[in-house]
Order: structure tokens, then sequence, then C-alpha cells
């Protein structure tokens, strides 16, 4: 039984070696074609990831999906423009820009000038501001005394 279980753990390194993995598509070109072109996608599942690198379930149907548009002969705009009709502009990660997207386009420009501006109004309103007035000796010490009261030795 010793000799089996050092037998085992010697053949253990030959059962876990992994061969290379194998082009989805039969047409290398074609695989990388897709990969170009699903580098600029949207997971829908993942949303931070592109399809190319995405491992969700849905990530691998719309990549097979694309495989069938570029056999079919679909050029690379008319496979977006489908993926576009079909789940709109959120799978790309490049939205176009439209009427309804200026405020995620300009939105983060417009806070940092509002941010600015404050900021600005906020230094020069500290810069016209009165000087604060300085206490005189005799307010000095009578707030020290107020402050700091003598310690009774009764307590």
């Amino acid at each position: 039984m010793k000799y089996l279980l050092i037998l085992l753990i010697c053949l253990l390194p030959a059962f876990s070696y992994a061969g290379e993995a194998k082009d989805l598509a039969e047409d290398p070109v074609l695989e990388k074609r897709m990969i170009g072109l699903a580098e600029n996608l949207r997971c829908l599942v993942c949303q931070n990831e592109s399809l190319a690198s995405s491992h969700a379930d849905l990530a691998k149907d719309l990549r097979q999906e694309v495989r069938e548009k570029m056999k079919q002969g679909m050029s690379d705009q008319e496979i977006i423009d489908f993926l576009v009709s079909k789940y709109g502009d959120f799978v790309l990660f490049d939205p176009p820009m439209k009427s309804y997207t200026i405020l995620l386009w300009y939105g983060p420009f417009a806070l940092l000038l509002i941010g600015l501006a404050s900021l600005v109004y906020q230094l020069r309103k500290r810069k016209n501001a009165p000087p604060e007035n300085q206490l005189s000796a005799e307010e000095a010490r009578r707030a020290e005394a107020l402050l700091n009261p003598p310690k009774d030795s009764q307590t």
C-alpha cells in the first residue's frame, strides 16, 4: 500500500499536465478578428470586462454569435450594429455621443469647473476677511485665569 501511494504521488505531475488551449474557431484568422472585435465590446454580465476576457456564460454565447456572424460574411461594423440594436449602446465600451449621453461625456468636466470656481470663491472670501483681533496683555491674563482657575488645597 505504501508503494502504491508513493507511485501515485510520483505520477501526480503527469496527471496535472494541461495542453495549450485550442482556438474555438477552426480558422485562426477568424478567431483573431473575433477577439479584436470582442475587446471593444462590454460583457453584459461583468460590465467592467471586455467580451473577450469574460468567462461568463453569456459572454461565451455572444462570442459564439459573433463568430457565426463573421462566418456569414458580416463586417465588424455590421456585427457591432447588430449587437447595439439587440442590447443597446451599453454593449460598447466607447459609447457614441448622443443627446442622452451628453451628461456622461461632459458631466465630470462640469463638476471639475464647479469645484474650481467654489475653491476660488472661498480663497478670495478668506483673503478679504477682516483680520482677527489680538488680545491685549490684560485680556490674555484674564482669559488665562478663567480657563485655568487656581487649585484649592481643601479639595
